[in-house]
């Protein structure tokens, strides 16, 4: 049974960012983009030793880190600007056998060890279905923003574009294919954002906390 989504009303007129909202999406609407290179030397080998797998840790990490953050989880609702309570994870499960890919999606919850289970049981129930949507017979929630990552490639840069004519204001992340650079082991990390949403100053902190938050990732393998 799904969780009822809280959503919190914002009003243009007494929000601190209602002027830069409506300039950046009435007047001038922007996005923008950018790539960093994230060390997870430790992140990587924490999760090797416990047996877990990197790529739900990096979606539960990245989701964690964007929830603490209400400027990336703004979105229009029923003709109503605000902002969800929390951001569902929407990622590519690979199919090997076709080189196609499903969209699934795993609610978020703040025990990194549930999460991980749940993922792991979608996986198992729908990781061999085909189709725009594993989850067949359901859709999205509305408060699913889109996380992946490209294993193949290691990029210098990544950028997501819609082309869908509606208010979109979550942010996408991207991750590349792993690189060593000496003893450390790198990651890029494509962050593509709405500018009426969030800033340089936003994404800083998500990224400041993915690299503390990595580097000691065991404090969530507790349970």
């Amino acid at each position: 049974m799904e969780r009822e989504i809280g959503f919190t009303p914002l009003d243009l007129q007494t929000w601190e960012r209602g002027q830069t909202f409506y300039y950046f999406s009435r007047m001038a609407p922007t996005g923008y983009s950018l790539t960093v290179d994230l060390d997870i030397t430790k992140m990587r080998g924490i999760l090797k030793a416990a047996d877990i797998k990197f790529f739900p840790a990096y979606l539960w990490l990245t989701t964690k880190l964007l929830n603490q953050q209400p400027e990336f989880k703004i979105a229009e609702k029923d003709g109503q600007l605000g902002y969800y309570d929390t951001l569902t994870p929407l990622y590519a499960a690979f199919h090997q056998d076709d080189k196609t890919f499903s969209l699934m999606w795993t609610e978020y919850t703040d025990d990194f060890m549930d999460f991980y289970r749940a993922y792991l049981e979608h996986q198992n129930r729908y990781g061999d279905q085909h189709g725009i949507l594993a989850q067949s017979g359901t859709v999205p929630p509305e408060n699913a923003y889109t996380v992946s990552c490209v294993p193949w490639i290691t990029f210098r840069h990544f950028s997501v574009h819609s082309y869908e004519n509606k208010p979109y204001y979550f942010p996408s992340v991207e991750a590349g294919m792993f690189y060593a650079q000496g003893e450390r082991l790198m990651m890029p990390l494509s962050l593509t954002c709405h500018h009426a949403a969030a800033d340089g100053y936003h994404v800083s902190r998500f990224l400041e906390g993915f690299q503390q938050n990595a580097d000691h990732f065991d404090r969530f393998l507790s349970r």
